[in-house]
């Protein structure tokens, strides 16, 4: 069966939709929880999707919350482990560069180190947590994304691997796709489809040029 969405614009979560990061940001996290006395379990709990900066000030408030983002973050960008998501180069050259964006939680430095790194083409449009008061599950990245791009939330397809990105994205009035990468299924029923990998998303432009409506296509089990 196939799920068909047509819109302005799609928003790309970056960690765990377009890059594999999962192993590595739990890995940096436990290494920060042993070196300041915190369960690593109740950290990885308020992580995925959340931006940094929001972690530590809700596990940790009696830490320099900003300090200690740069300090995760800098391990983050220097390490290795992560992998471009199989299809993920591929679907977003398949887009007008001006018809879609990343909406990621991580910093500027830490993204556009991680995409140039590992090979996923740094978007004209590129918002992070640097760029935003409320972090997902606010819907204020993705209302910033649809307003840099010149769209309608309403007409914006948000692909994501994590609720907090979920709820952001239904609460900017968006429509979500989401992926199993980090969080199994039944964790992402909120979507409004769940894939099971890039390569079953397809992306074509209507009428002529490149200004028509895209068609998303979700081939579904």
């Amino acid at each position: 069966m196939t799920q068909f969405f047509l819109c302005s614009a799609i928003l790309f979560d970056l960690d765990g939709v377009l890059l594999d990061s999962t192993r590595v940001v739990a890995q940096q996290y436990i290494r920060w929880a042993q070196e300041s006395g915190l369960d690593p379990n109740e950290v990885l709990r308020a992580a995925h999707g959340v931006r940094t900066v929001e972690v530590i000030r809700r596990v940790a408030p009696h830490l320099d919350a900003e300090a200690e983002t740069k300090k995760i973050e800098e391990r983050e960008a220097a390490a290795d482990g992560i992998v471009v998501m199989p299809g993920a180069v591929d679907l977003v050259n398949s887009i007008p560069r001006s018809r879609w964006c990343v909406v990621t939680s991580g910093t500027r430095f830490l993204a556009t180190t991680r995409m140039r790194k590992f090979g996923v083409p740094v978007p004209d449009i590129l918002v992070t947590a640097d760029d935003v008061r409320c972090g997902k599950p606010d819907p204020e990245p993705y209302l910033k994304g649809a307003e840099l791009l010149g769209v309608k939330p309403a007409e914006c397809v948000v692909l994501e691997d994590a609720p907090a990105g979920i709820q952001a994205a239904h609460a900017a009035g968006m429509k979500v796709i989401s992926l199993p990468t980090t969080y199994p299924a039944s964790e992402l029923q909120e979507a409004d489809v769940v894939v099971s990998g890039l390569a079953k998303i397809t992306v074509s432009v209507g009428g002529a040029g490149s200004g028509g409506a895209l068609q998303v296509a979700v081939s579904i089990p």
